[in-house]
């Protein structure tokens, strides 16, 4: 069993992946990941970016009701493969694949920058979301709203 560092490693490994795949930056991390997995051999190189490259088209293809589904188990999955190819390893060898892994994934911006998926927006600040005159606004909603005038009260409710 690996340690926690190299299990949340592995783990960072997996959404890295998952979060690449369709972006700017999926060919160099799909190129990097593979190389990381190969160790030098071209053959399983290649199996790596087959592997990736149906991650991607899963991660792509993925009808917006499954899209968070899709993404966890395709997470999961590449947390597991990092995760094995991290435990078969002796020490030495792990704690260079283990550098090698962190080099390869994307930086986080230090000063706690953040990302949203398609459809979200990134705020570095305060928000104010308001409505008027019967509109509905909201960040996030989750099911279906309504818009109705309000009954009048009961007299006897005061």
């Amino acid at each position: 069993m690996l340690e926690e560092a190299l299990t949340v490693l592995a783990a960072a490994g997996g959404t890295a992946v998952v979060q690449a795949a369709g972006t700017d930056v999926w060919t160099g991390l799909r190129q990097a990941v593979a190389g990381w997995f190969g160790r030098g051999d071209e053959q399983r190189q290649r199996a790596e970016l087959e592997r990736l490259d149906r991650t991607a088209e899963e991660v792509q293809t993925a009808q917006a009701a499954d899209a968070d589904r899709v993404r966890v188990r395709q997470e999961a999955a590449w947390q597991a493969r990092f995760e094995g190819l991290l435990e078969s390893l002796d020490d030495s060898e792990r704690a260079q694949a283990a550098e090698r892994l962190r080099a390869l994934l994307p930086r986080r911006d230090p000063e706690g920058g953040v990302s949203a998926r398609d459809g979200g927006a990134v705020i570095g600040g305060s928000a104010r979301i308001q409505a008027d005159r019967g509109a509905v606004a909201a960040g996030v909603i989750n099911g279906e709203v309504r818009i109705s005038t309000p009954s009048e009260p009961d007299p006897s409710q005061g």
